[in-house]
Order: structure tokens, then sequence, then C-alpha cells
């Protein structure tokens, strides 16, 4: 695998080739274990869009989740690709269905900046060296993280920031479309400031904000949460009613909508929502994760949260509300469309990640366990 490796103490990026036995993942929609009616026979999730001319692409982040399928689908596409990142990850990783010679060819041309973000002296200096035509944004959080990258590439032709669905004022009339007022407060402002700085930057930049993001290697409890307890046989507490809508987008939808943004003049200094076409309550996401792992039909407990003290602990993975965003933008602007519906992306997941043993975060059944407690008091 070829990595620009750069160490901090260095006034000069070096160059070294690397051999990894890991490798991302193509991209490509891999045939699940459980079949289901479609119109197309070919493989979902490789979209192919090319830019006009080949780019010298720069992803911050670009080891966890988007960027895994990202920085594929920008190889695919004969970009070169370099991942900005600490380096504490495997710069790359091999998931289930991908062949060696995607594997091999993936890792001859990915490349590597080791640094911290957050050492804008050395943010300058070691991208200014390099030059780049295209920054993919994935794990900026604030809008002082972006500013040293901007004064690096004054000939930036493209800045493509990851933002969040979260920004949004909470609102009764929905879905939120992206002219809708946003919420200086919310614990995503540090992404809306970031928006703004790029707004009054002589710039162009594109921002991408996605609802609930789910898929491989998700390191957000949000369907994992699910197979958790599915798994295991418990029944699954839901708060309130149950009937609060909220969306889901696949995270290899998200890459094809990054990859539609890149060169194209519509995109630019530009907002696009991305997820799933259709929206979901929480009762209905419950049994599209039991339909999409072969699970039986779960028991669902509803509870009132104000009833109970969870302290620190989360007892649902969700906002406890209506939360969903128009993506029709995003179609009619960009052309793109979803190729996952909910139950097909949620048996993606479950095949390549959960159902082979493999998740982020251990299961944690104690605050359903002072729920399901309570709600046994109660039937008594």
């Amino acid at each position: 695998m070829a990595r620009l490796v750069v160490v901090q103490q260095q006034t000069q990026p070096s160059f070294s080739i690397l051999t990894s036995s890991l490798s991302d993942f193509n991209g490509s929609r891999l045939h699940s274990q459980i079949q289901y009616k479609r119109k197309i026979l070919q493989p979902k999730g490789g979209l192919q869009v090319t830019a006009s001319t080949e780019k010298k692409i720069l992803i911050m982040g670009g080891t966890r989740f988007i960027g895994v399928f990202l920085s594929r689908l920008l190889v695919k596409e004969g970009h070169q690709v370099t991942l900005f990142t600490r380096g504490k990850a495997p710069i790359t990783q091999q998931l289930p269905g991908e062949s060696d010679q995607d594997y091999a060819d993936f890792s001859s041309k990915i490349l590597h900046l080791k640094g911290d973000r957050k050492d804008f002296n050395f943010v300058k200096s070691s991208l200014s060296a390099e030059g780049f035509d295209v920054v993919y944004d994935i794990n900026g959080r604030e809008a002082d993280e972006v500013e040293p990258i901007l004064d690096a590439l004054p000939k930036l032709e493209q800045y493509i920031y990851c933002s969040s669905a979260g920004v949004y004022l909470k609102s009764d009339l929905l879905p939120h479309f992206e002219t809708d007022a946003v919420d200086p407060k919310s614990r995503h402002k540090g992404k809306l400031n970031t928006e703004n700085l790029l707004e009054s930057k002589d710039v162009n930049w594109t921002s991408i904000r996605p609802v609930y993001i789910y898929g491989p290697l998700n390191y957000n409890p949000v369907e994992e949460w699910f197979f958790h307890r599915l798994k295991a046989g418990r029944p699954i507490p839901i708060p309130n009613s149950g009937v609060q809508i909220t969306q889901l987008g696949h995270v290899k939808d998200l890459a094809t909508a990054f990859i539609k943004v890149l060169g194209n003049e519509k995109a630019s200094k530009q907002v696009f929502n991305i997820s799933g076409e259709k929206y979901v309550t929480f009762d209905g996401l419950a049994r599209a994760c039991a339909k999409a792992g072969g699970f039986p039909e779960p028991e669902l407990v509803h509870f009132n949260p104000k009833e109970f003290d969870f302290g620190k602990k989360k007892a649902f993975p969700f906002r406890d509300q209506h939360f969903f965003a128009s993506v029709e933008k995003a179609k009619h602007v960009l052309g793109w469309k979803p190729e996952f519906d909910l139950v097909e992306g949620l048996t993606d997941s479950y095949n390549l990640d959960f159902g082979k043993g493999t998740f982020r975060k251990e299961a944690d059944f104690s605050t359903d366990d002072m729920i399901l407690g309570k709600s046994l008091v109660l039937q008594s």
C-alpha cells in the first residue's frame, strides 16, 4: 500500500511504500443472504460517476465509516486520494466479499498523511507543501479546524463538508428543507458555524446534511442497538407511543451523494439533505431490523422516559421526537437517488457486520432492565 507518511517534526512530507494485509470495501453492493424481489439484477451501490478530470483529493478522516466507502469510490473513479488521520487506526480494512484483486488495487493507490488536524501549523505546512484540488471534510466538527485548511490551499477547487441535519431548529412543520431555520444552540452548532465560515470565504463549497446514517461499520449504536436485543431474544423498549417518525440513510447511498457533488457546478455553494426516501416510526424500525436479521416479530414495550432516572446512559438511540428531512433537492439538482430501501439496507448492514459477529459496542441492557422491571410491576 502506498502511503504519504508525514511525521510532525519534519518540515517536508516524506513518501514511503508500505505493505498492508487490510483493504477497504470497494463500494459495490454485496448480495445479502436474505433475498427480496428486485427490479434490477445488477448489484447496488456501484454508481459510476466521474469528474471531468482526475483530481488530487484529500479526505479529512476516512478510516472509520463514511470515508471507508467514499475513498473506495474515489479511487475507483481514478482520483488520487490521500487520507489525513492521526494514524491510530488502520488506513485500510478488508470487508467481507471483497476480492483480493480489488484489495490489491486499492491498497496500491491510497495515500496517507499522518497528523492531528488540531495542530494548525502542521496542517498549513503539510497541506500547502502537497497541494490538493478537492477536500472532503468528513470528521470536521468546529469552524476553527477548517480555516487552516483553506489558508493552506488558496487554489482549492472545492471544499465538500459533511454537516448534519441536526443543525435544524426543532419545528412542528416537517420534513426539514435546506432553507429551514437552523438552531445556533444545537449540539451540532460547530458544523453550523463551519457552514457559515465556508459561505463567508471565497471558496467553492458544498455541504451535505445527513439525518441518521446506518450501514456496515457504523460506530453509532443505531441498528446495532436493535440487533443486540433481537439476538438476545429480549423485548425492545421504545419511548412513549412509538409512532414518532424518523429517517435513516444508508452509508453507501451517502457516499454516492458525495461523489455526485464532486466537480458539479450545480452543487456550488449549496446544502443538500441526504437520507432515505421514506420515513419510519420507532415501532416500524424495530420491526424492520427484525426482518432484516431474520428474527421473529419483536415484543415492543413502550415507556415514559420521565418516569426513570437513567443517569448519563441513553435508554434509546434516537431523539424522542419527529425528525426527518426532504431529499428532493438532491434528487432533482444532483440526479441522486438512494439505492437502498430500509429493509434492504438493514439486511446489508446485518449480513456484512453484526450478523458476522462484529459490532462496535457490547450490549448493555441495564436501562432495559429498569424499564422492564417497572413494566412487570405495573402488569402484576
